[in-house]
């Protein structure tokens, strides 16, 4: 196809992003103080409505502020979106906690808020009721947050907001990572916006923001020398990253649109398919589409190994597409965790397939990876 490679989801970056982190070089705040860290929080804080935001060293570290915010404890249990990157699941061990692993629903492939609603029901009647719940935004998808909001409210349990691919998308007019009562973005090296490893914890109030601060700060009590009476985390943003978000933070919207339209390119490439479904954005919410997946039924010609043949045939000519995360039950890492449903996030695994989805891939492109994808369905059905 190319002399070049097609990643699933490259940063780029431009003269902008050059000018931000010379500035911030030349500036000699380069670790984890510094002007551009503040202005990237304020930032930030106006993308996300008004809440207050904290710059941390990357995603799982914010998830894991957040659950020490919600006072998660050893031994308690945490919901927690089972189809989904391990950076959710982690911070739960790292408090000491058990995750309970939650199935997705097949529309959107985010958790299931009835299997939420019955897992937070029976829980709420023992001893160790449910202390908090981590919904993720797959994909950039929007979670279904009515009915999970519902119940977390009636339960009065945390709401952890997993917005770590969803930077862009909205729920009924809100961004996501504001919409739980905490939330979570991610600004790895593939995210929509990057700045090479980072995240942000996104908070109530300046109370919050404070405790949090705090707490990525080592928890160093204020002093004339080092005095710490809690254990601390080295969780912070370094100033340099942060002038790199600010310059990428300028193009979100021309980001979120250009993959919204490499979306709608692919499916109306893949239309004729009847095989391929896509994930459904729910009427209220927009999706940044991070990531463009679909899911490919089983049918009586097709062999279990069709998404893998369709990845291998994509890698022989330089384009990278990969399987779906493999659910948080299936691995090995939490064969002993509590795990309710399981066939739809384990099918969604099996059968689906990611694909590229960078904002500079041109249509060209999404059309001869299409192309790609239609003749191996057809050779190894027809096989």
């Amino acid at each position: 196809m190319s002399n070049y490679r097609i990643y699933l989801s490259p940063p780029s970056t431009s003269r902008e992003e050059e000018i931000a982190l010379c500035r911030a070089l030349k500036s000699n705040w380069i670790t984890s103080v510094g002007e551009e860290l503040d202005s990237f929080e304020e930032e930030l804080s106006l993308q996300m409505g008004g809440k207050p935001v904290l710059c941390t060293s990357s995603g799982t570290a914010a998830i894991h502020l957040a659950l020490l915010l919600a006072e998660v404890k050893a031994g308690e249990e945490v919901i927690c979106s089972s189809l989904t990157f391990i950076g959710s699941a982690n911070p739960i061990l790292y408090c000491g906690a058990k995750p309970v692993f939650i199935d997705s629903e097949p529309k959107t492939w985010n958790i299931d808020p009835s299997l939420v609603e019955k897992v937070v029901k029976e829980r709420s009647n023992t001893s160790s009721p449910i202390k908090a719940i981590i919904a993720v935004d797959l994909y950039g998808n929007p979670c279904d947050y009515d009915a999970i909001r519902r119940v977390s409210q009636q339960y009065n349990i945390a709401l952890i907001e997993d917005a770590a691919e969803a930077l862009g998308s909205t729920y009924r007019g809100e961004p996501l990572g504001a919409v739980g009562d905490l939330g979570i973005l991610s600004f790895n090296g593939n995210k929509i916006i990057t700045t090479s490893a980072g995240g942000a914890l996104v908070l109530q109030n300046k109370e919050q923001k404070e405790r949090a601060k705090y707490l990525s700060t080592q928890a160093r009590n204020p002093a004339a020398y080092y005095h710490h009476t809690e254990r601390g985390y080295n969780y912070r943003m370094s100033n340099i990253l942060a002038a790199l978000g600010r310059a990428q933070l300028r193009n979100i919207q021309a980001r979120v649109e250009k993959r919204r339209k490499n979306y709608q390119r692919y499916q109306e490439n893949l239309s004729e398919i009847s095989d391929i479904q896509f994930p459904t954005e729910l009427e209220e919410a927009s999706s940044n589409r991070w990531l463009t997946t679909f899911f490919l039924k089983r049918t009586e010609n097709s062999v279990s190994s069709l998404p893998t043949k369709i990845i291998e045939e994509l890698s022989q000519e330089r384009i990278e597409a990969r399987h779906i995360w493999k659910p948080m039950h299936l691995q090995p890492l939490f064969s002993t965790a509590r795990m309710y449903g399981g066939p739809i996030s384990e099918e969604i695994f099996e059968h689906g397939i990611c694909l590229p989805s960078g904002h500079e891939l041109k249509d060209g492109e999404i059309d001869e990876i299409c192309s790609i994808i239609r003749s191996t369905i057809q050779r190894y059905r027809s096989s």
